[in-house]
């Protein structure tokens, strides 16, 4: 047989597929539904964003975003900052709730707990490779005297990761003692 020759394949008689005729790659990847595509936009929000620029940014006309910023408002998941012209930025409170929630979703509260012990443990090794308390505390510029700055950037970036990941597992811990009725201790 030569080796050019396809063995098992019909030939079916169809033309070949004009690729002109299909999306550019940029248009596909930008599908999904007008809420999907606000919602995207709505969290890579760092600060006060007017409507036109959020709609210019998920695609659509300035009125439906306007309308889903509103509905996304009553939700809790933007906060509107009045004004002229009215700016829109994503609602922190609303996002790390619901990340506590997917926590308590997926977890039973003993995997909650031993999830939060872990990760303790692994800020336990970080304070004391850098000794210090908070990645914030550590120097790049020091760190970087010790071992290559990619090296020193990533492990404070992971400490960093790590504290945050301790925060909502122990909130969400937390949650999961108001949840089952035991109200005898509030955290400031």
């Amino acid at each position: 047989m030569d080796p050019t020759d396809t063995p098992n394949v019909r030939d079916t008689g169809d033309e070949p597929p004009d690729f002109d005729e299909w999306d550019a790659p940029d248009e596909v990847l930008k599908g999904g539904s007008t809420r999907e595509r606000m919602l995207d936009v709505i969290l890579q929000l760092r600060e006060p964003t007017k409507v036109s620029e959020i709609a210019n940014r998920a695609g659509c006309d300035t009125e439906t975003a306007r309308d889903y910023l509103v509905w996304f408002a009553e939700m809790g998941i933007v906060r509107e900052h009045a004004g002229r012209p009215v700016r829109y930025d994503r609602n922190e409170s609303y996002l790390r709730w619901r990340q506590i929630e997917r926590i308590r979703s997926r977890y039973s509260e003993s995997e909650i707990v031993e999830k939060l012990k872990s990760t303790v443990d692994g800020l336990e090794e970080y304070r004391a490779r850098f000794d210090a308390d908070h990645p914030d505390e550590v120097s790049l510029v020091a760190a970087s005297r010790e071992r290559p700055l990619e090296e020193a950037w990533e492990a404070l970036s992971e400490w960093q990761t790590m504290e945050r990941r301790a925060d909502l597992l122990d909130a969400a811990r937390r949650s999961g003692d108001l949840a089952s009725g035991d109200v005898g201790r509030v955290d400031a």
